[in-house]
């Protein structure tokens, strides 16, 4: 029997939102360069959703926000949280209006994996456990990035980048037996070398969120 040319299924994925939490646009742009330079592989080729709820102004500009992001080479998938008007202008632009997790249904997860490496990780490298927990055995030196869906561990010198929970989950941690990091994020939420000097005063550590911020806890590694 042929297979059919086109099938309809139903499938679940994770998608990262951007908040938009002003209306000012030359603002909202500043802000999104800076966090680009930081991390671009957070936002650039990935699907976005748009979070509008702070957005009260029936007469704001979205086609001009749109264009902004494919500016940035980001990809919007659609919209959430907008008031009527805002949601009728996404419409309008081809936008879907996306439900958010208290509107839809739970998706099971996927089963998570772990990922390890045993080597250490030198700059310019990147290194991505998609929906996997990721063991570094060795130093992470700067310039080299790690990016995990669940937590990462390192048993050795975190000196680059660490991105914990990039699929979004804020349950993901980041251990390590020596922070020296660039930066370090979990579920968006980022900290740079600078921050995580102010915050901590060891060297072995566990960084993961309290409600919408970072924190780092001494370890004895």
């Amino acid at each position: 029997m042929q297979k059919p040319s086109l099938e309809l299924k139903g499938s679940s994925f994770t998608l990262s939102v951007l908040h938009i939490n002003h209306f000012d646009l030359e603002k909202v742009a500043a802000e999104l360069d800076s966090k680009l330079a930081i991390a671009p592989q957070f936002f650039i080729g990935a699907p976005l959703v748009v979070n509008l709820s702070s957005i009260t102004d029936p007469d704001y500009n979205l086609a001009a926000l749109k264009d902004l992001l494919i500016s940035r080479q980001l990809v919007i998938v659609g919209i959430t949280g907008a008031i009527t008007e805002v949601a009728t202008q996404a419409k309008d632009l081809g936008l879907a209006q996306i439900k958010s997790g208290k509107q839809a249904k739970a998706q099971p997860q996927m089963p998570r994996t772990t990922k390890i490496v045993k080597q250490n990780v030198r700059s310019g490298q990147q290194i991505y456990a998609k929906n996997s927990d990721l063991i570094v055995v060795g130093t992470v030196g700067n310039g080299a990035e790690l990016i995990a869906d669940g937590s990462i561990h390192v048993y050795g010198s975190l000196r680059g980048k660490a991105m914990a929970g990039a699929a979004g989950d804020k349950h993901a941690v980041i251990i390590a037996k020596t922070i020296d990091a660039e930066l370090v994020s979990i579920a968006g939420q980022y900290w740079l070398t600078e921050n995580i000097q102010a915050n901590s005063t060891t060297k072995s550590g566990c960084i993961r969120l309290d409600g919408e911020s970072l924190t780092i806890e001494a370890l004895p590694l």
